[in-house]
């Protein structure tokens, strides 16, 4: 078991770390797309706003879909899907066009955290979820370190359209490993008859899943909606608007850029597995899940409050610093969000749960992302700064007033 655990969680690692990597090309390649398709920032807030409809309208339907047919097969064809559809950005040539490949790139990538949820709920125990959720969601870090050379060096050399189609071969060459190595561990071939049988579910068999609206009347449900809601713009303010601030709001070059706008990101993996570990060192203690994930919601919370300086910090160097401080918390709080998702709800619906959650997610990361073109177009930087440090204490706020307790539900 904890040698198969390891290597589904470093295929989990690899599929987030490709779909950031291909996710990221637009925000690298925007400077370049601008000047060369005449984009205001609003016309880019549009394009990213289409990315995150297309997120929020297939969350639902592909966290079913991973429900019904198994992460197996489910992850292996949305990977396929979002390679396609990076790739067919090389293509475009308009707003308009990007931001209809943006919708269906959206519908592609949003089952990858619904996938990745629903596997570490079915192979890893309660204690160790965090960690495992710290590095399958530190991919999508890893994906953030390695898009800005890569991509940057691709641009320079042959141009802003292999930058699109090159990365999306990697999300198809992953399909093979996966479809060879991956089974829920009830099925798995390798394991013995005994392992299996351990492995096996409580729900297996106990009757229909509960629909939607059952769900959707639970406190604890909206609790993970609302936690997800608030903290993910903040994440995705840093994937779409760092390198635009850097350039436009620091004056840095693309050069610079590329060498210097991965240590947010490195900064963010690091919060990400050390969110995870210091939560599974203090169960191992003896503290109870509950207290744990309170006490470190709290606090990533409370440092994502330095992001709110960086308007005010003297040069490049030291606006890096504070938005690395506040990257590294933020994901430490989102390795835990995992963490309580398999906390609270059982196996056989953690892929749709993800996918509600993930549908607010994206309306307010999209709302967001079309408000931060618009703010920066007629402001400056400096407001979108100051929500960005507020919104993590409203995602606490929801868990302590929604959620409360951390305790397996029964629904």
């Amino acid at each position: 078991m904890r040698r198969y655990r390891r290597r589904i969680l470093l295929l989990l690692f690899l599929a987030i770390t490709i779909n950031i990597l291909d996710r990221q090309v637009l925000s690298l390649a925007a400077p370049v797309l601008r000047d060369q398709l005449h984009l205001s920032d609003t016309d880019y807030g549009i394009i990213v706003f289409a990315f995150l409809l297309g997120m929020a309208v297939g969350q639902v339907p592909i966290g079913a879909l991973l429900d019904r047919i198994g992460a197996r097969r489910g992850l292996a064809f949305i990977a396929g899907w979002w390679s396609l559809a990076n790739a067919a950005h090389g293509f475009m040539g308009s707003m308009v066009q990007f931001s209809a490949m943006r919708f269906l790139l959206g519908i592609g990538e949003c089952g990858n955290y619904s996938a990745g949820v629903k596997v570490i709920g079915q192979w890893f125990p309660p204690k160790d979820r965090a960690l495992a959720a710290g590095f399958f969601n530190g991919g999508s870090l890893a994906g953030a370190i390695v898009a800005p050379p890569l991509i940057t060096y691709l641009i320079m050399h042959y141009g802003w359209r292999s930058a699109f189609v090159l990365p999306s071969a990697a999300g198809a060459l992953w399909i093979l490993p996966w479809l060879k190595t991956y089974w829920e561990p009830w099925k798995h071939p390798a394991l013995t008859a005994e392992e299996r049988a351990a492995a096996k579910p409580s729900q297996a068999g106990a009757g229909a899943p509960p629909a939607t609206r059952v769900l959707l009347a639970n406190a604890a449900v909206w609790g993970a909606i609302l936690m997800r809601s608030f903290g993910a713009p903040v994440t995705h303010f840093y994937w779409y608007w760092l390198p635009e601030y850097l350039k436009h709001g620091r004056g840095m070059s693309l050069q610079a850029i590329g060498l210097t706008a991965w240590m947010p990101f490195l900064a963010g993996g690091i919060g990400n597995i050390g969110g995870g570990w210091v939560s599974s060192l203090l169960i191992g203690r003896g503290w109870s899940v509950d207290a744990t994930r309170k006490v470190v919601f709290s606090a990533a919370a409370a440092v994502c409050l330095v992001v709110v300086l960086v308007p005010m910090a003297g040069g490049p160097a030291s606006a890096l610093a504070l938005i690395s401080a506040a990257s590294l918390a933020i994901n430490a709080y989102a390795a835990n969000l995992m963490g309580l998702i398999t906390d609270l709800f059982p196996e056989r619906i953690l892929a749709r749960v993800s996918g509600l959650t993930g549908v607010g997610d994206n309306v307010t990361s999209m709302l967001a992302m079309l408000l931060t073109g618009i703010v920066v177009d007629r402001f400056s930087f400096t407001p979108v700064f100051i929500a960005v440090g507020i919104l993590p204490l409203l995602s606490v706020a929801a868990f302590f007033v929604l959620v409360r307790k951390v305790r397996p539900l029964e629904l």
